[in-house]
């Protein structure tokens, strides 16, 4: 409280006392303030990160996820069709350890063909900062049941067993697989609940209905499949999928069932923002999949639920 004179002011020594104490705070916040900015501008982007432990990367744009490789440089090691569960196949990786662990990816071929048909999403997921496994299945007519299971015999051994297993993080796992690999990748979602993220391309399966399936999972149908038709495979296979499951629908214009097999930048981009957004758990994705993409010369129909809550 003010100390008042005779006539009835305020002591002008108090007066000033107060200002220069308020002076002097406010030059305390300023120099603070100062000092958190250039300290916060002195740290690396992936220690601002630190509220999310799996973010990757860089923060991402349309030309990033939309390139041929992202910022990571990419190795490979192939593995032995003598390994148990599946029949070999290639690793991906990225070449640093100075970001820690990374999540994986198994990816299955279809009927009749060999990881060669996948191979060009190795190397390109992997560079966007995952360790991503191309496999070849025991038989090349093996059916959407027994994909399934190799392609989680793979993550098994990937996480376990192969040269890179330190490093990965096994609990952030997903699995994509083309036509009967598609259909093995919703068999795989479906067996193990605990995956992150799984992508059927233009799948195929004789069951038609997965509300079993606990793991956010994207879709992805061509407008011109005459060998899965959207209307007989994706389509019924992303309606039956639980309505509160984080999922996507993707059709693509003027495409066809053998689309998967060679490079997309449509399928890889969409691939890239599911897998960073459920497997990373890196919002910064967010942006790409929620409001939902629109029909373009390359999308024919996008459906999805939006927001994420996963």
């Amino acid at each position: 409280m003010h100390q008042l004179l005779p006539s009835g002011g305020t002591s002008p020594r108090r007066h000033r006392t107060s200002s220069g104490r308020t002076r002097t705070y406010r030059n305390l916040l300023v120099t603070a303030a100062a000092t958190a900015a250039l300290f916060t501008a002195l740290i690396p982007a992936g220690a601002q990160a630190a509220d999310n432990p799996y973010q990757r990367g860089p923060a991402p744009t349309v030309s990033s996820i939309e390139a041929s490789r992202g910022s990571y440089a990419v190795s490979e090691t192939s593995v032995s069709s003598l390994v148990s569960g599946f029949g070999g196949g290639t690793i991906y990786y990225p070449t640093s350890t100075a970001d820690g662990t990374f999540g994986a990816v198994a990816i299955a071929p279809g009927f009749t063909a060999y990881q060669s048909s996948m191979a060009w999403l190795g190397p390109r997921l992997a560079s966007q900062g995952f360790v991503v496994f191309t496999i070849d299945t025991n038989s090349t007519a093996d059916q959407p049941a027994s994909r399934g299971d190799q392609l989680l015999a793979a993550l098994d051994y990937l996480t376990q067993q192969s040269s890179v297993r330190t490093r990965i993080d096994s609990s952030r796992l997903g699995v994509m697989g083309h036509s009967m690999g598609g259909g093995g990748t919703l068999e795989a979602a479906k067996d193990r609940p605990s995956l992150q993220a799984a992508i059927p391309l233009t799948g195929w399966n004789t069951d038609k209905t997965w509300p079993e399936v606990r793991t956010p999972t994207l879709v992805v149908g061509a407008d011109g499949d005459t060998v899965a038709s959207v209307g007989s495979h994706s389509e019924p296979f992303y309606n039956s999928l639980p309505s509160t499951l984080d999922k996507a629908y993707l059709e693509l214009r003027g495409a066809s069932h053998f689309t998967p097999n060679s490079s997309n930048t449509t399928i890889a981009k969409y691939s890239i923002s599911w897998l960073k957004r459920f497997i990373d758990n890196d919002t910064r994705y967010e942006q790409f999949l929620c409001p939902l993409p629109q029909a373009s010369l390359t999308i024919a129909e996008y459906r999805g639920t939006c927001p994420h809550t996963s």
